[in-house]
């Protein structure tokens, strides 16, 4: 049975899980957007909305962008038009979005290894490392500069061509599998090393436990949820305190932080979470 938008809404506020009414787009983001195709507009403003919210409502954030529209006067079928939009393209304009920001001839991530990562593997033996969610391999590149046979992947092809442009330009070896982690086989007991740096961790955190060798890490590094106060976060990136410690809490703790720092793709002020854990031999 479909519960009525007002009634999931009623539920969420009951259980402490209240959607966000986000601030008004910045008006340069307005003006971005006037120029793009009305699909990528509609998915655009959903994710605006989506990066404000807590976990549990991003888990149904059609439904509650349903509730948000509607509260904002926005008419029935143009509610329907919308979240149809969302639901059978929201796919590609993401690999689409994540393409044009990876591959920018300017790009406003930081385009050089994580700092935590170089720290976590100095001194370590390299073996197989799998970076998820590689983009343009700013990861993965680095770690077979260090000797460690890495495989990488993301759904982001255009990301996925430039990372192996460059490991051809560098000399090193990448595999490389145009994926996401939906589809993508972690196997078990098969890498040293698991990155997660900057993507979805809840819904793969079990497979990467089990993908992991005895011996080997996992190194973690997102936002924390302050970090939505004063931006849109993509959900998949955003942790609670100790949230990381339960997701792999049946792994060993090498090194946990949650401090204010200058993340790769949030600059200077943004609140991140670290981890640094191992499966026990």
């Amino acid at each position: 049975m479909k519960l009525p938008a007002g009634l999931i809404l009623a539920l969420a506020l009951s259980a402490g899980q209240a959607p966000v009414t986000p601030p008004p787009l910045p008006a340069d983001l307005q003006q971005r957007l006037a120029a793009l195709p009305a699909d990528v507009q509609v998915y655009e403003r959903f994710r605006y909305w989506a990066g404000f919210q807590p976990a549990e409502v991003q888990k149904e954030a059609e439904r509650y962008y349903d509730e948000y529209l509607r509260s904002i006067d926005v008419a029935a079928d143009e509610r329907a038009k919308q979240l149809k939009t969302i639901e059978t393209e929201g796919r590609r304009l993401e690999v689409d979005r994540w393409n044009r920001i990876l591959t920018s001839e300017k790009p406003t991530f930081n385009t050089q290894p994580n700092a935590f990562l170089v720290e976590m593997v100095k001194g370590r033996a390299p073996g197989a490392a799998l970076d998820v969610g590689m983009g343009q391999g700013r990861n993965a590149l680095y770690l077979a500069q260090q000797g460690w046979a890495v495989t990488g992947f993301d759904p982001a092809d255009k990301a996925v061509a430039q990372a192996n442009a460059t490991a051809a330009k560098l000399g090193v070896k990448l595999t490389t599998v145009v994926q996401g982690s939906e589809e993508f086989d972690f196997g078990e007991n098969r890498w040293d090393l698991v990155v997660l740096s900057y993507v979805t961790v809840r819904d793969i955190a079990d497979r990467v436990v089990r993908a992991l060798k005895p011996g080997g890490i996992v190194v973690v590094e997102a936002f924390h949820r302050d970090a939505t106060r004063q931006r849109p976060v993509g959900g998949g990136v955003v942790f609670d305190s100790n949230e990381l410690l339960n997701l792999f809490a049946t792994l060993r703790v090498l090194r946990y932080e949650d401090a204010d720092a200058t993340s790769d793709f949030g600059g200077a002020g943004s609140r991140a979470v670290r981890l640094c854990a191992m499966r026990e031999k």
